[in-house]
């Protein structure tokens, strides 16, 4: 999967006595629905293919510019505008769907990039293209981030519209899953890119059982799985007459990552 429906959802829950609009949340549902979705552009960003350049493109500066922040972060120096940035090492694309977000940016800035999508069909494209022929895709793991248990260590993991088809709670274990898989000796970044509740209370849509959260209700999930925000950026130029949700880019990491024994 790699992208709900772009429309504004109407409210649906988190009123006194209604059930909170996250445990209305259907994984399977969701996948179901996403079946019923054709493996291309198009499909992939719920019929606006026009988005997704100046998507990439919001999204290859934002990680250019977090990676450049980073070491002044730790305690060391900035990277200069003008040095070019290393490739990382590893890093996985979470809800990659056909890999539009893999081909068009995180196959660029990292060496080789794992895939973790629930939808075979999608994950099938990935298999058969060209990149996992290059081997710059590596392994292709077909299910949901609510059951993904990494099993290796990753320089980037890029979670793009995908945490919507999860619970409250269901954020927070993969999360934290995600932050002991961080690498040790990398940058160890998780940047989260999702759609936002203008409303102060969440949303669910029961076309493709997803909810639609505030930035303040992520803030605290991800404070909560022990990450530090360290930077935030809104997503610009998307057409206005579109009437998309807005949609934000969070740079995400921990103080402590966990090491091999």
């Amino acid at each position: 999967m790699d992208c709900g429906d772009q429309k504004r959802v109407d409210e649906d829950g988190g009123g006194d006595g209604q059930i909170p609009p996250d445990r209305l949340v259907d994984n399977a549902g969701a996948v179901e629905y996403w079946e019923t979705v054709e493996p291309n552009i198009k499909g992939m960003l719920g019929g606006y293919p026009e988005i997704s350049r100046v998507d990439l493109l919001s999204s290859r500066s934002f990680l250019a510019t977090v990676r450049r922040m980073l070491p002044s972060i730790q305690g060391g120096t900035a990277v200069a505008a003008t040095t070019r940035l290393p490739p990382l090492r590893l890093g996985v694309d979470c809800g990659a769907g056909i890999g539009r977000v893999t081909e068009g940016l995180l196959s660029k800035e990292c060496e080789v990039v794992d895939i973790v999508e629930p939808v075979e069909a999608f994950a099938k494209v990935l298999i058969e293209g060209r990149l996992k022929a290059e081997g710059r895709v590596g392994d292709v793991y077909i299910t949901g981030l609510e059951n993904w248990v990494p099993e290796k260590r990753y320089d980037l993991i890029w979670v793009q519209w995908c945490l919507l088809y999860l619970t409250d709670e269901q954020v927070l274990q993969f999360l934290t899953r995600c932050r002991d898989a961080l690498s040790p000796s990398g940058p160890g970044l998780v940047i989260v890119k999702e759609n936002l509740n203008t409303q102060p209370c969440d949303t669910f849509d029961p076309q493709d059982k997803s909810v639609t959260r505030s930035e303040g209700k992520y803030e605290d999930l991800f404070r909560r799985a022990g990450y530090s925000i360290i930077r935030t950026d809104e997503q610009r130029g998307y057409p206005q007459h579109l009437n998309l949700l807005p949609v934000k880019l969070f740079a995400l990491t921990c103080e402590t990552k966990t090491t091999s024994t």
